[in-house]
């Protein structure tokens, strides 16, 4: 269990965002203003797969804008995240995205994460690192199961709200909501108001 712990760092080859090789690719120098999603697929030209890349590349502006970077891994090589990368969708490929794809080709840091299944690839991991490194949301999703790119810029948001006001979110919280008080009181006042609607 990673969360409240700090995220186990790593050096690894990856394919970059611009499209070039870094052999030296470093988790921690790559965290964003506010922290990073770092996201693990099973492997590259599947199936699920395309889908949960494509949708997290489309909203890159949203993760950005909020000062969260995008790190993708899987247990391919650096060359065969560069051919996908490389091939049209209508191809089979995920275009041009515009975030890192590590190679975890060792397998170590699906292993790091305990995401690794069977020995074999990477389980659907997600983790929300913080700014001082620390795994503050993570979710691990069998193969089969396609995540939900919303719900993960919701406890973003949810992140970014309780550090800036010190107020936590209840269940169902979306950003522009109103925060609850972590106290007795605050949790009264909050379901007094809200309780029908959750």
């Amino acid at each position: 269990m990673l969360v409240t712990k700090q995220a186990p760092n790593f050096i690894a080859e990856a394919v970059t965002a611009e499209g070039g090789f870094d052999d030296k690719f470093e988790l921690y120098n790559n965290i964003g203003k506010n922290g990073a999603i770092l996201f693990f697929w099973p492997k590259d030209f599947t199936f699920v797969c395309p889908s949960e890349i494509i949708a997290f590349n489309n909203r890159i502006k949203e993760f950005n804008d909020r000062g969260i970077n995008l790190i993708g891994v899987s247990i391919d090589s650096k060359e065969v995240h560069f051919a996908w990368r490389n091939t049209e969708v209508k191809n089979g490929g995920i275009g041009a995205i515009n975030f890192p794809m590590v190679s975890d080709i060792t397998k170590s840091i699906s292993r790091d994460y305990d995401v690794l299944f069977n020995g074999a690839v990477a389980l659907r991991g997600t983790f929300l690192i913080d700014r001082n490194k620390i795994i503050r949301h993570a979710t691990i999703n069998d193969l089969p199961l396609g995540r939900n790119v919303d719900e993960t810029l919701r406890m973003v948001d949810a992140l970014l709200f309780f550090e800036e006001n010190g107020e936590v979110c209840p269940a169902g919280w979306n950003k522009g909501d109103k925060g609850m008080k972590a106290d007795a009181k605050g949790v009264a006042e909050y379901l007094a108001e809200n309780a029908s609607k959750l």
